[in-house]
């Protein structure tokens, strides 16, 4: 009897929220990684998704493989050049959707940025021995910093819906922010102990923001895409 080989299901394909001839908009799913990482079983990856259908597309920037939301990737390395220079220069906007453990209280007027704003201001350096981990060291740790304000509140008081801005570009910068600040992300199998881990069936944490100027057109662009919890 011949034996019948069942090929293995295809990748679903990324479809781009924006294409040009420079650069490409995309929605990141929770749980797929940005880039190929080591072995055989994580080679399915956004990066190898788009270029599927767009040979050309190189990456600019990463989001956690738990991380959900919006990604810009260049077509071609002039675009990639470019683009990674208005990322280094800090011009590109990016705002997260979160959702933390406890009741997070809005900051003390005065203190904050402007419009309920508040600031966590913590050096974070990579934890050696338990890599991929980071950890806040104010000795060696790089500048961290991130925006943040409350959107709400749940009736129980069992967690908070925030807003976030990265200022700066760390490694897991928001997730440790948080877990600093006493609410750590629910569903954050990194940061969060597991009682707050059980709480989420995936780490809430969504870039639903992301603005920035056209590496070739210098046209102002602002893409939105609404967090999926």
């Amino acid at each position: 009897m011949a034996l019948t080989i069942i090929p293995a299901p295809a990748s679903p394909a990324i479809a781009p929220l924006y294409a040009d001839d420079a650069l490409l908009v995309v929605d990141k799913p929770s749980g797929l990684l940005a880039v190929p990482g080591r072995g055989a079983d994580k080679q399915d990856c956004l990066s190898a998704r788009v270029q599927a259908c767009y040979p050309d597309a190189l990456i600019v920037h990463r989001l956690d493989m738990a991380t959900s939301g919006l990604m810009v990737m260049a077509r071609g390395p002039a675009a990639q050049r470019e683009l990674s220079k208005a990322f280094a220069a800090r011009e590109v906007k990016k705002r997260y959707v979160a959702v933390v453990a406890g009741r997070l209280q809005a900051p003390p007027e005065g203190r904050g940025i402007p419009d309920g704003w508040g600031t966590i201001d913590l050096p974070i350096i990579v934890d050696w021995p338990n890599r991929p981990l980071r950890i806040v060291d104010p000795l060696r740790g790089k500048p961290s910093l991130t925006r943040w304000r409350v959107l709400g509140n749940e009736e129980t008081g069992l967690s908070t819906r925030v807003e976030l801005e990265p200022v700066t570009g760390r490694s897991h910068q928001l997730r440790v922010h948080l877990r600093e600040l006493g609410h750590p992300i629910l569903g954050d199998a990194l940061y969060a102990p597991p009682d707050v881990q059980a709480l989420a069936g995936r780490l809430l944490l969504h870039a639903w923001s992301l603005s920035f100027v056209h590496p070739l057109t210098g046209e102002a662009l602002a893409f939105e895409s609404a967090a999926p919890f």
